[in-house]
């Protein structure tokens, strides 16, 4: 059986060898193309030169995304890792119904992000004027903090079950011998639960800093970029500067807003990733 596995290991690794080439590679590298191109259509391409990347960076509503979202992902993480990790902590304790409350948890990253943000629109507008504040159309800063509440309320159970599966794996034989040595709860956590958790708090840094860039339906329901593009996160300035604005230079434009937003994505995503690979192998 081993053998004609390795054998024909090609043919099975094919259907999705051609489904990453189709659904991905073909694409991008077509998108890195039209970013240097004039279009209105893939097939009515002319190409430019490096002007579309010029007015893309000089364009003050992309770079003032570009702060809102480092603000946003700054924030959202540090909430969503941290609630995530308290949340696995407690239900990881014996408490009743944990299964329950575990389910209660995940259960809203099952919800669209769409449906996320109008229902979180209704709550939050709802919210304010009863204090008597800005609606979140009418205040980037509400805006702002909208969003950070929303993708926290999405997020937490799902990073809380990678949390718990982290904790699970963990030896009892080390806590055990901890308490033994009269170290306290938390001289447990810092010092042994913590490290032996890198891997779980490596993938979940990866999850939230990647979602938090790329959030856009949630934006889009819930602020839509208003007041006058203030609170558009990058995803959704893109996505207004191919669509929302009139003219085939503006196609170009986005285009190349989107291959830089990659780029800054996947930079940083690799630094985090390599920090925190670092920190693992320390241990």
């Amino acid at each position: 059986m081993e053998k004609a596995i390795k054998k024909y290991w090609p043919i099975f690794l094919l259907p999705t060898l051609l489904a990453f080439l189709i659904g991905f590679i073909i694409p991008f590298i077509q998108g890195v193309y039209l970013s240097f191109c004039r279009f209105t259509t893939v097939r009515d391409a002319t190409f430019i030169g490096i002007s579309n990347y010029a007015t893309a960076i000089g364009d003050a509503t992309f770079s003032h995304a570009f702060w809102y979202n480092c603000a946003f992902v700054v924030v959202s993480t540090i909430a969503i890792n941290l609630g995530g990790l308290a949340v696995a902590l407690v239900l990881t304790s014996a408490i009743k119904g944990r299964n329950a409350f575990r389910t209660v948890f995940f259960m809203p990253n099952l919800i669209g992000g769409i449906v996320l943000g109008y229902i979180w629109q209704i709550l939050l507008n709802c919210v304010l004027t009863i204090l008597e504040r800005p609606l979140l159309a009418l205040d980037a800063t509400a805006g702002f903090w909208g969003l950070v509440i929303l993708m926290c309320w999405q997020q937490i159970g799902y990073m809380m079950i990678i949390y718990i599966a982290g904790l699970q794996s963990i030896p009892d034989s080390l806590i055990e011998a901890a308490e033994i040595d009269g170290a306290t709860k938390w001289q447990t956590f810092f010092k042994v639960k913590l490290p032996m958790l890198m891997p779980s708090i490596t993938i979940c840094l990866f999850l939230t800093i990647t979602n938090s860039f790329k959030l856009f339906d949630q934006n889009m329901a819930l602020t839509g970029g208003q007041p006058a593009h203030q609170s558009e996160l990058l995803a959704y300035n893109i996505y207004y500067t191919f669509y929302g604005r009139s003219g085939p230079q503006w196609r170009g434009i986005g285009q190349a807003k989107a291959v830089i937003f990659c780029l800054i994505v996947v930079v940083i995503s690799l630094i985090q990733l390599k920090m925190t690979k670092e920190k693992e192998v320390q241990q």
